[in-house]
């Protein structure tokens, strides 16, 4: 299903590579005459910001390597192509390119002009010019991939027609592909019949070089005495087609992929659709130059039946969403989902309903992303470019568990429960930090409402809510609030000491509280101490301090109620503090 998804993808991509080809971003070209004269080194490269970004240009397909010699056709490094190391030349880079050399001979286009004069080039390169221009010494010293253009043209020597047509496949059809169902000849990315894919780029933490999704590197894994991929027979076209598409929107210029914890997300729809490219702005993190466009996505979401923002793409169109991880020289797939956009959107309106929740005034954006929720459930840590499961929030990094992403992203779009690790992560960090920030209040919110089916915890302070545990955490918010009323300038507050043991055993630290709560109420004035003995009452009424008694402990979900009555709270204090300021009160 997922490889067939991709080669529709493919398909309606008519400006992605053909078979045999592939786009590789390539720095500088050797521009020769007609006669195989050199004339000048380009630099095919732009500035973006501090870094140049080399420009992308279809080339034939690389030959999938390791540590073995083998040269691509007409491009390469310049080990390969020129047959130069700032090393010096050793008997390994004249290997090298002479396979390159070797290689101009195998394609049915040896009258091609461009092609002749490649090869009459090589034959004896006028070095003294080439160490003279400017470009030589980059070359040189970093070898980087290289190719060729004759002097006039628009297009490299490998685009030229002939080289194109001698590149068509004309294998023979000896299997059913069992992705197409066509008549085909058996992938063979490496040169050989062994069924081998090309490989998928692209995934952060997997093989800079590439890895596979469809692969047998072990005989135990073989079948019928097949070799390697002929286990599987999927055919040439298909296995370029779902490649080349799956490198497309996994490229780091790809619109259509978000990196969430581990996970390199990509998303598409059976046809180019609006959903398709506002999706992004569902999960991803905001700019910081336009913190309000996840909430402008979700505000286009919810008015999409008045607006018409999605007309005619929701009943049938199908959308995809692919979680890849890394798993050493492959690639495992964390989670896939179909649905149609209708599915897909109202999943989607779900989710950001349930982390909807009162913000504090500091914060522009109307709901946490995805990585925000996620750093909510892992501790701060330093940037290391070897774990894949970090996540990047507001210029923190954070380890977040590696299933993790995976669970919670289908979960969003499955319409399913939040796993539980989400809860006991989210809890644990706010016991550890004596605090309930902004991202872990969405977090809890999100996971007890949606265990529980229902809306159980409100966007804001919720007065009518009478669990034990909701008004625990109200409760230690107001006398939080009456300890720092009495003492403005204090540093430390009863949630730097207390939080922790108020939220999982009640019974063990709010006598003492209340106690300490006398002593710094005498120092309000009349009307407010009076105001907070009221909130006081009305939020222990019905036993909850006397003929019932504090709870001796709270299970999860309770500490996670505690935590939102505790957020609730303190938030309603703000809020009415910012109300009696602007009115000059």
């Amino acid at each position: 299903m997922i490889l067939q998804a991709l080669c529709k993808y493919y398909e309606r991509k008519p400006d992605l590579p053909r078979l045999g080809f592939e786009k590789k971003h390539i720095p500088f070209v050797i521009e020769i005459n007609s006669s195989g004269e050199f004339v000048q080194i380009v630099e095919e490269r732009t500035i973006d910001g501090k870094k140049k970004i080399a420009r992308g240009f279809v080339v034939p397909q690389g030959v999938k390597k390791a540590s073995n010699i083998a040269a691509n056709l007409l491009w390469g490094n310049a080990e390969y192509v020129l047959g130069i190391s700032h090393d010096g030349v050793s008997d390994k880079v004249k290997q090298r390119h002479d396979a390159f050399h070797k290689k101009l001979d195998t394609i049915d286009a040896q009258t091609d002009i461009g092609l002749m004069a490649v090869k009459t080039f090589l034959k004896a390169p006028n070095w003294e010019r080439l160490r003279s221009d400017p470009l030589w010494s980059e070359i040189h010293d970093k070898n980087p991939d290289v190719t060729f253009r004759l002097q006039g043209d628009l297009e490299l020597v490998c685009q030229r027609p002939a080289i194109r047509a001698s590149l068509v496949d004309a294998g023979v059809k000896e299997i059913t592909c069992m992705i197409s169902g066509e008549p085909d000849s058996i992938a063979d990315a490496n040169g050989k019949p062994e069924g081998l894919h090309w490989a998928i780029k692209g995934v952060w933490g997997a093989q800079t070089s590439g890895a596979n999704i469809v692969s047998y590197n072990k005989d135990a894994f073989n079948s019928f005495a097949k070799i390697k991929g002929a286990n599987a027979p999927i055919g040439k076209h298909a296995a370029f087609a779902y490649t080349t598409a799956l490198n497309h929107l996994l490229s780091k210029e790809s619109a259509q992929r978000i990196q969430v914890g581990d996970s390199s997300t990509v998303f598409w729809s059976e046809l180019h659709t609006k959903f398709e490219d506002d999706f992004i702005d569902f999960f991803d993190e905001p700019p910081k130059d336009d913190p309000a466009r996840q909430t402008r996505a979700v505000e286009t979401l919810l008015k999409a039946p008045q607006i018409g923002a999605y007309a005619g793409e929701g009943e049938k169109t199908r959308f995809y969403v692919l979680g890849l991880a890394p798993n050493a020289a492959r690639i495992s797939v964390r989670f896939w989902q179909v649905g149609t956009i209708s599915e897909m959107s109202e999943r989607i309106l779900e989710y950001f309903c349930s982390i909807e929740i009162e913000r504090p005034s500091y914060e522009k954006a109307k709901y946490v992303s995805l990585n925000g929720l996620l750093s909510a459930t892992a501790n701060e840590t330093k940037r290391d470019l070897k774990k894949a499961n970090q996540v990047y929030y507001r210029g923190k990094y954070f380890d977040v568990k590696p299933n993790l992403v995976g669970e919670f992203m289908h979960a969003i779009l499955a319409g399913l429960p939040y796993p539980q690790i989400l809860l006991q992560a989210a809890v644990r960090r706010t016991r550890a930090e004596q605090e309930v920030s902004y991202p872990s209040a969405s977090l809890i919110k999100a996971y007890i409402n949606r265990s529980s089916g229902k809306e159980e915890l409100k966007v804001s302070l919720d007065e009518n809510n009478i669990n034990p545990a909701y008004r625990l955490g109200r409760l230690f918010a107001v006398l939080e609030r009456v300890q720092e009323r009495a003492n403005p300038n204090i540093n430390t507050t009863i949630r730097d000491r207390y939080y922790g043991a108020a939220s999982a055993t009640p019974v063990t630290v709010f006598s003492t509280l209340l106690k300490m709560k006398n002593h710094h109420i005498v120092k309000l004035n009349k009307g407010e101490a009076i105001n907070q003995e009221k909130l006081i009452g009305a939020i222990m009424n019905d036993g909850l301090d006397g003929s019932l008694g504090f709870p001796p402990s709270l299970n999860l979900p309770d500490q996670g109620r505690f935590a939102i009555g505790y957020y609730h709270q303190r938030q309603a204090f703000f809020t009415k503090s910012s109300d009696s300021t602007s009115k000059g009160e």
